[in-house]
């Protein structure tokens, strides 16, 4: 359920994506288009995050938002 949150209201979450991952330029948040798996390899990218820490910080944003 948490993954078609982040799909179905990706415009609404990008000023939030960029509040809480900062790093993440307008530009990449676009091209992650609310694939869960993209953003999570961009936090791995910008930030050193291990896999999992990634995909943990995902689902803690998504469940915030729901």
């Amino acid at each position: 359920m948490a993954i078609n949150i982040l799909k179905g209201q990706w415009k609404q979450l990008r000023g939030s994506i960029k509040e809480r991952w900062g790093e993440l330029t307008n530009d990449e948040i676009d091209q992650a288009a609310g694939e869960a798996q993209q953003l999570v390899g961009l936090l791995q990218e910008k930030y050193g995050y291990t896999k999992q820490k990634a995909e943990d910080e995902v689902a803690q944003f998504l469940n915030e938002q729901s």
